[in-house]
């Protein structure tokens, strides 16, 4: 790894990361979270466990010799002949913190959406896991980890209470006292303060580094994270809650790794719509063979996507082998493209009926107002979205759930709104003496012309997962009847 930016590094006054057991932390210049200069007293010692001793001794003893290892940077491997790979990869492993994650009491979407990112910097990721809150057991599991991986990535574990134990662990591990660091006990001061509270004194524990750590800086939240260094290998350790972990890996994280597997992996994903996963597969078979890339069908419940893929040594290297893919899947699939990567249906909508002065407005049962949202949360809202009206069915002309009544819904949703296009969507969530199942919906599309389409589906999967499917087939015949219109 290469030396941590100006903004986020500690100048260490000992030799590059210290070693197990220094008793004062030797702060010379600091550059931490935008604070500069020196500090202003020495930093105070904050010895692992202190709390408790109970915890103070667990996993310190019996330590094994940490002994040197390659670079993150792995050095190019020799083909047999004799021609360097320049396509080196970093192994890595994620490790979830938290005895709520170990229980089922909250979903592990952190590690699914850390592992999403890996492959395009060329990353490896081997194993996961999930560790409850035990300070042996953490320190236990990352020497596992640091034995087997380049890059251990934690998320959790880094708050101010007693069950926090990621800073400690990794200080176990090294074998590395943490110390207080005065610029981030006053970056916390000054964050309470502002709300107008008193810091709580356990919130000291977030100021603490070890030398071979420096911070990741955290504006939204107290917790900063650490980037951990030694012996060729790193432990990147960011907060639990999502948006502090995301905002922290895009702006701090990835950035820092960038390039140094070697080689990385660029995709390009297009997004179709109205055409089932076995024809989309079949016509794209011409591209299928193109040298350097790898394409694959995905059905998604906005259509079937198609990811195209390219590893290369750098992301234009790789940009160049996909252009030529797309091209001729936009030439195969025409308007049955809707999107590409991030986009959405309904910030396609709400584009595209910006760009010719239209807008659409909805009228909803059961959905309770979910269409309505789904279409003002686009960026582009603001002067294609022009209401939306949510009735209980006791409207006689709305009652029943029939693709007459979504019609009616739809063509009373233009009047009342005066918009151009008009949706309505009608559902049985629980069951109903008109249907003949529960989980039936109908949605509905009027278009400017009064011409008016319906479509009826049946989902047996619960509330929830009826009322987001009826919101993305109302999304995807609105697209349909827009396209139409041109």
């Amino acid at each position: 790894m290469g030396a941590p930016p100006a903004g986020d590094a500690v100048t260490n006054a000992r030799p590059a990361w210290g070693r197990g057991g220094v008793p004062v932390l030797d702060v010379g210049p600091v550059a931490l979270l935008g604070f500069a200069g020196r500090p202003r007293q020495g930093p105070r010692s904050c010895p692992v466990g202190s709390r408790r001793r109970d915890r103070g001794r667990a996993g310190g003893g019996g330590r094994r010799p940490l002994g040197h290892r390659p670079a993150l940077t792995r050095a190019p491997r020799q083909s047999r002949s004799g021609r360097a790979d320049r396509l080196a990869r970093v192994k890595a492993e994620i490790v979830a913190i938290g005895t709520e994650i170990l229980l089922g009491e909250i979903v592990d979407t952190n590690s699914a959406w850390i592992a999403q990112q890996l492959p395009a910097l060329g990353i490896d990721l081997n194993h996961t896991s999930v560790v409850g809150d035990n300070l042996e057991r953490v320190t236990g599991t990352l020497r596992r980890t640091w034995e087997r991986s380049d890059l251990v990535i934690t998320t959790g574990g880094l708050g101010p209470t007693e069950d926090d134990l990621t800073r400690e662990s990794i200080a176990n591990l090294l074998g590395e006292e943490p110390h207080v660091v005065p610029e981030l006990e006053e970056r916390l001061r000054s964050f309470f303060s502002r709300r107008g509270i008193e810091m709580p004194e356990t919130n000291i524990k977030q100021a603490w580094l070890i030398p071979s750590a420096r911070v990741i800086d955290n504006p939204r939240g107290t917790a900063p994270g650490w980037w951990t260094e030694r012996d060729g290998r790193v432990i990147v350790s960011m907060p639990g809650v999502p948006p502090e972990m995301e905002r922290m890996w895009i702006h701090e994280v990835a950035p820092q790794l960038e390039g140094r597997s070697g080689s990385v992996l660029v995709t390009r994903t297009l997004k179709t719509a109205g055409i089932g996963e076995g024809t989309v597969d079949e016509m794209a078979r011409p591209v299928f063979d193109m040298p350097g890339i790898g394409v694959g069908t995905y059905a998604r419940a906005d259509g079937v996507h198609l990811r195209i893929g390219a590893k290369a040594a750098t992301r234009e290297e790789a940009r160049r082998l996909i252009e030529p893919v797309e091209r001729e899947l936009d030439a195969i699939f025409g308007n049955a493209i809707w999107g590409r990567d991030e986009d959405t249906l309904e910030g396609f909508i709400a584009r595209t009926l910006r760009e010719r002065g239209q807008t659409v407005g909805t009228l909803e049962t059961a959905t309770g107002g979910l269409l309505a949202s789904t279409l003002s949360d686009a960026p582009e809202a603001r002067g294609s979205f022009a209401g939306g009206l949510v009735s209980a069915g006791s409207e006689e002309e709305f009652a029943g759930v029939s693709a007459e009544t979504a019609e009616a819904m739809a063509a009373a949703a233009r009047e009342r709104l005066g918009s151009d296009y008009g949706v309505g969507i009608t559902a049985s969530l629980e069951g109903d003496a008109t249907v003949e199942q529960p989980g039936t919906f109908f949605v509905a599309v009027a278009g400017p012309a009064g011409d008016r389409r319906s479509m009826k589906m049946v989902m047996a999967q619960g509330r929830a997962a009826t009322k987001r499917r009826a919101i993305t087939t109302a999304l995807m015949l609105l697209r349909s009847g827009i396209l139409e219109e041109e």
